[in-house]
């Protein structure tokens, strides 16, 4: 009797700690037990004109730098594009980290038939060294009181099942 009590309560409590413990969708998302304070975040749009972006607006920021030479950026670019169409609580902000060019960078979409995102530019790489980057992509996700909760190192499938999952827990 005592072994049929103890089993059930070992396998009661493996499954609470199972659920509660649920893994990260990809292994290359980092998030932050406590979410990192995040000073003012400020890009350029593509006129290069000033953008505030952690403004509390009730809303998840995903600031996505990239550059038109990288291989795994040109890659997931097409489902960060399909995941603004998604209708999510969510803005996105794909920053290209080289010194503007306009007619580049709206080629890049072009080709890639991205349809949904705009263009963000960093000119004189203030965020890069803000948010230490090391490579692109990288993909900084702010949460709605506009500090970091976690970071993507490298591309994903933003639409993927299980990151829509994972993402729609914070909006």
């Amino acid at each position: 009797m005592n072994i049929l009590r103890f089993s059930i309560l070992f396998i009661f409590f493996k499954f609470n700690f199972l659920i509660a413990a649920e893994p990260l969708p990809f292994n290359n998302i980092v998030l932050h037990k406590n979410p990192l304070q995040v000073s003012q975040v400020k890009l350029k749009d593509f006129y290069l004109k000033d953008i505030e972006v952690n403004k509390n607006d009730g809303k998840i920021k995903i600031l996505n730098f990239w550059a038109t030479w990288c291989d795994p950026c040109r890659k997931e670019m097409p489902s960060l594009d399909n995941l603004d169409a998604k209708n999510l609580e969510i803005s996105i902000y794909p920053v290209n980290l080289e010194k503007p060019n306009m007619a580049k960078t709206k080629k890049f979409f072009e080709d890639l038939k991205i349809k949904n995102l705009k263009i963000y530019f960093d000119p004189d790489f203030k965020l890069t060294k803000q948010f230490k980057l090391r490579g692109v992509p990288t993909t900084i996700l702010l949460n709605k009181d506009g500090k970091e909760f976690a970071r993507i190192i490298g591309d994903i499938d933003f639409t993927d099942e299980k990151f829509l999952f994972w993402i729609k827990k914070f909006t």
